[in-house]
């Protein structure tokens, strides 16, 4: 089906398998309010990538290529990816994010990984 991408501050009517891709619970929103199916913590960037990242955007384009690194080269990470690409075959997969920039953000490097062929 789809993937769309959604700040979990933010109010959606959409429908779909609502996963939080952050590492750390986002401030100000109860587990009820969040309203999640999962939180996939396992394939967030690494601290240390996400501390050096601090949300710069000039930083992004190395971002982008050091975090597809982790993510496509750690087991771990490939396996749920490999799930959430299964369930988005037969529903709306819905990453939801806590972070401001929409256009400098993990959630966007985790979508294109998603829509594309995972290495076996």
């Amino acid at each position: 089906m789809s993937i769309t991408l959604q700040r979990i501050y933010e109010k959606s009517g959409e429908e779909g398998y609502r996963v939080l891709v952050d590492l750390v619970w986002p401030r100000g929103i109860s587990k009820k309010d969040a309203n999640l199916d999962e939180w996939a913590k396992e394939i967030t960037p690494t601290p240390s990538l996400r501390k050096w990242f601090n949300h710069d955007p000039e930083k992004f384009p190395d971002f982008k290529a050091a975090y597809k690194e982790e993510l496509l080269h750690d087991d771990e990470k490939l396996k749920k990816l490999a799930e959430l690409q299964a369930l988005q075959k037969d529903q709306h997969l819905i990453l939801l994010y806590a972070a401001k920039d929409k256009e400098h953000n993990h959630a966007l490097v985790l979508k294109e990984v998603l829509e594309s062929k995972l290495p076996e």
